[in-house]
């Protein structure tokens, strides 16, 4: 049965993932296992360094260079310790995301339009790991500035399970639980892993069936559907649509939590489920990726 290709996100992603994401994620999950296990005090800098190769392999030495050059300006920018200022550069670093003539030169460096919106999609994405860390570094005291460093920066921004899509997850609780040594056991690991991916390929089906069954995204395109629907009808398919954006992204959020915790991390809650909510304002929390996404698409 054909799928609804009316969900961009969802195909996209999912093509990305089967062709070399889900590839290079297993990579850092062999990276970060072999160090926990051998060199637990240097794991931040390997998974930099694995970080930044699977940047270049992905998106090329001028996707690479634009990025580390996006974070080589937050910094210097940080070093004024201005909030304002750090806001402004961030603004400014994510404008130029829409510039036309830099639009049309970033084209030319790819051979397809999907190699193009992944750079756009992982640029904005590190925008605001740079803002993160830009904005700590204003409001921490000299004493704390050891720990802000150029070198943890690149560590964060080029951690490659929130590379590409999120989950956000701030310095400071990046760079403390980084830096925390503690005792690995590989079994404990593995049932984590196990358990983890048997959720996730679970969450996975449960997405594919709705996206094949429900179709719900393409009535939302064609007018004449929703003209005739009753309001009861439209509210069901309100509430389909943003049953649909929580499996999704229990999913889309779920792979690299589950790499965070085998990093030894906490990774960041999962969105919750919409039925049990009573108000939306965590939601919007949860969806700032996806609105931003809507932006560079538009």
């Amino acid at each position: 049965m054909p799928q609804d290709p009316m969900d961009f996100e969802w195909s996209y992603w999912i093509e990305w993932g089967r062709e070399r994401i889900l590839w290079l994620l297993a990579g850092h999950l062999l990276v970060s296992q072999v160090s926990r296990l051998l060199v637990e005090k240097y794991k931040p800098w390997c998974l930099m360094v694995y970080g930044m190769a699977a940047c270049w392999l992905l998106l090329g030495i001028k996707g690479f260079a634009v990025i580390l050059l996006h974070a080589t300006i937050s910094f210097a920018v940080a070093q004024f310790q201005l909030s304002l200022l750090t806001w402004l550069c961030s603004l400014i670093l994510l404008s130029t995301l829409r510039i036309p003539a830099v639009e049309e030169a970033k084209r030319k460096w790819y051979d397809t339009e999907n190699e193009y919106y992944l750079l756009l999609f992982t640029v904005s994405v590190r925008c605001l790991f740079c803002t993160s860390f830009s904005l700590e570094y204003c409001w921490h005291g000299p004493a704390q500035k050891s720990s802000h460093s150029f070198l943890w920066m690149l560590a964060y921004v080029f951690y490659y399970p929130t590379f590409h899509n999120g989950p956000l997850m701030n310095f400071d609780e990046f760079s403390k639980q980084m830096g925390r040594q503690e005792a690995f056991s590989l079994k404990t690991n593995l049932s984590i892993l196990i358990v983890g991916i048997i959720r996730i390929f679970f969450w996975w089906c449960l997405a594919e069936l709705m996206i094949h069954l429900m179709y719900i995204h393409a009535l939302y395109s064609s007018a004449p559907p929703l003209e005739a629907a009753s309001y009861w009808a439209l509210g069901g398919l309100a509430l389909a649509q943003v049953l649909f954006f929580y499996v999704k992204y229990l999913v889309l959020y779920g792979v690299p939590a589950l790499l965070l915790q085998m990093d030894g991390l906490k990774p960041p809650a999962l969105p919750r489920c919409v039925s049990l909510m009573h108000s939306f304002t965590k939601m919007w929390r949860l969806v700032i990726i996806a609105f931003q996404m809507l932006y560079i698409y538009m």
